[in-house]
């Protein structure tokens, strides 16, 4: 794996667990949670579809916010070790049918950079439903992250 894919996903899991954070401040409003299940539930998809093997879990499951820091602890070991590992390279394709019975084939490169960019756009959610509920969400700006020197 290349080293800014891999940075990229050490930032996913950073920023993830931050949102996690953010949530467990206050009364987490349910379409929060249920978004941040979906992060969950979406990246254990993408995770199974690159090792060709059946989902753990719904796209869509229902998680407390324990089960959340559970699955995300899991989560950010197998993502850094396993794709690291087992991914193989970047250009290797990966067959899978989606949500709707789709026949689709996306390179490793592609599917990883989409589990960056689809979290992003829920924890985006997330933010915006925590200000609305008084709340003040987590500051998991990429950039943020990189001059902090919390992703290597």
């Amino acid at each position: 794996m290349s080293d800014h894919l891999a940075r990229l996903l050490r930032y996913d899991m950073w920023a993830n667990q931050e949102t996690l954070q953010t949530l467990r401040q206050g009364a987490a409003p349910a379409r929060s949670l249920r978004w941040m299940g979906h992060i969950i539930g979406a990246e254990y998809l993408w995770l199974a579809r690159l090792n060709q093997s059946p989902a753990p879990m719904p796209v869509w499951p229902d998680l407390s916010l324990q089960d959340c820091e559970l699955r995300l602890r899991e989560l950010s070991r197998r993502m850094l070790d396993d794709v690291a590992g087992a991914a193989g390279p970047l250009s290797r394709a990966v067959s899978y049918t989606n949500s709707k019975g789709e026949a689709w084939t996306n390179t490793v490169e592609e599917i990883l950079t989409h589990v960056v960019i689809h979290s992003a756009y829920h924890r985006g959610q997330i933010a915006s439903d925590l200000r609305t509920a008084g709340q003040e969400p987590a500051y998991t700006d990429y950039i943020h992250a990189v001059r902090q020197g919390l992703v290597e």
